[in-house]
Order: structure tokens, then sequence, then C-alpha cells
């Protein structure tokens, strides 16, 4: 294994890393901007008022896409397992 390969692998892993990420991150961060509007628009300064919407959003989109999730993950993980099986 060389220096290529390595970073190749690494790549790779952040990729899978951030595609993995964003089935929860895109919607928490939509979800907070909607809430942020919203308590701009209205003068609620409550701090807790946006945990609760983001919590839930964020575990019925896990939810939803935990296939796609784990499709992701067992692909990098192949793709690894292959790479040591014929040596790189």
């Amino acid at each position: 294994m060389n220096q290529s390969d390595a970073l190749e692998i690494v790549q790779l892993a952040m990729w899978t890393v951030i595609v993995v990420a964003s089935p929860a991150v895109v919607p928490a961060m939509v979800v907070g901007l909607v809430i942020a509007l919203f308590q701009a628009l209205t003068q609620i300064q409550e701090v807790t008022l946006t945990f609760i919407p983001k919590i839930m959003v964020i575990f019925i989109s896990v939810a939803l896409s935990a296939g796609f999730i784990g499709e992701q993950i067992g692909t990098l993980s192949t793709i690894v397992f292959n790479r040591i099986e014929t040596g790189f």
C-alpha cells in the first residue's frame, strides 16, 4: 500500500461520512432555519423551542433513510475489505 492507496481510502471514507450524515443534517438545518424565522417574526425567544422539533425530524429522517445509510456503509466496507484481500 502506498500513499495514493491510503489517500483514496481516506477520501472514500470521508465522502461516505458526508453522504451518510446528510439525511439527518439537512432536515435539521431546514427545521432550525424555519424555527429561527418563526422566532424572529413573533419575537418569541424561547431557547428550548428548537430542540424538540429538530430531534423529531432527525429521528424520522434517520428512520426513513436507514436502508440507504446501511447500504452506503456496507459498500464502503466491501470496497475496503476487497482492497485488503487483493493486497491493494
